[in-house]
């Protein structure tokens, strides 16, 4: 053997021991960050090894991001704890005045009242059931934001939650002689019944009180790829294009609507709880040709939900 072959064969067995050395190294630094990952997750991450390589600073800095993320963790739990004692306290500390307001006005309504007097007790009355309204609707809203309360979608028959929701309306819309009708329907979605229902019914009350009497309210549904659309139709005075991009934000009352009793709150709420169970929610107008509001459930249960 050749002195030039021989230190052909010391290089080669160098340069393959520092393979291997560089391979052992990024493996043992792969493991320490998966570790750190690891202990991230469930919550108890430590700093405890340190030296000057690059990927040693690489797993420094994911070491601060870490730490920061845990900080900002504990930040958010803490808040929702907050919000969640905040909305507790409201809810129950309004309760009790609400109720004894209305029923005083009620016990003044009934009793010997001139026309004027009577008249100013209806309106005490109608004030205080708006505020009992605004109050449940602000803490239901808030119990969805911060997570208190979450909707449970469950496979469930679609056909019936639209009887339901017309069923509610059915009066209001017989006193404006407007037509509210059900198309019949047969298939099946995910949703939380409770909440669903809450959803679909606002979108039916809107609809029912914006349109003229004489006019139609309609319910209908169908099956898409991944959904199940509801329809609910109104030959209402309709919404302007400028505004069907804010219709769905709280307390926005568009021109057209501002005459009409309402807070602003029930579409944000449809959309709430639609979006927390994978749902959403769309509409189709032009002034004059009333609305068409779409919410779509997911035929199967989304994965976060």
């Amino acid at each position: 053997m050749t002195a030039l072959t021989l230190c052909a064969l010391v290089l080669a067995a160098t340069g393959m021991a520092f393979g291997i050395w560089q391979w052992a190294a990024r493996q043992r630094t792969l493991r320490r960050l998966n570790q750190m990952l690891d202990r991230a997750i469930a919550g108890g991450f430590v700093e405890d090894t340190f030296d000057e390589s690059q990927l040693s600073a690489l797993e420094s800095r994911l070491a601060r991001f870490l730490r920061g993320s845990a900080v900002a963790r504990n930040t958010i739990a803490g808040e929702q704890k907050a919000v969640k004692s905040l909305i507790a306290d409201i809810s129950h500390q309004t309760r009790t005045p609400v109720a004894n307001l209305l029923l005083y006005a009620s016990l003044l309504s009934e009793s010997g009242l001139s026309p004027e007097q009577q008249e100013l007790s209806q309106a005490l009355i109608a004030q205080s059931e708006k505020l009992s309204f605004l109050i449940h609707a602000l803490v239901k809203a808030s119990r969805l934001e911060a997570g208190i309360v979450a909707p449970v979608p469950a496979p469930g028959p679609v056909g019936p939650l639209l009887e339901d929701a017309a069923d509610q309306e059915r009066h209001a819309a017989q006193l404006k002689q407007i037509t509210l009708s059900v198309t019949p329907f047969q298939g099946e979605a995910a949703f939380d019944p409770r909440w669903t229902a809450e959803a679909l019914g606002n979108i039916v009350n809107n609809a029912v009180k914006y349109t003229p009497s004489g006019g139609t309210v309609t319910l209908s549904a169908q099956m898409l790829d991944s959904f199940c659309r509801i329809d609910v139709t109104d030959t209402g005075p309709g919404i302007p294009e400028h505004e069907q991009a804010e219709i769905f934000n709280r307390f926005f009352r568009g021109q057209g609507s501002r005459s009409a009793e309402g807070l602003g709150l029930g579409l944000y709420l449809t959309r709430e709880i639609l979006s927390r169970q994978g749902g959403y929610i769309k509409v189709a107008s032009r002034p004059g040709a009333g609305c068409v509001f779409s919410l779509y459930l997911p035929r199967e249960i989304f994965p976060f939900c």
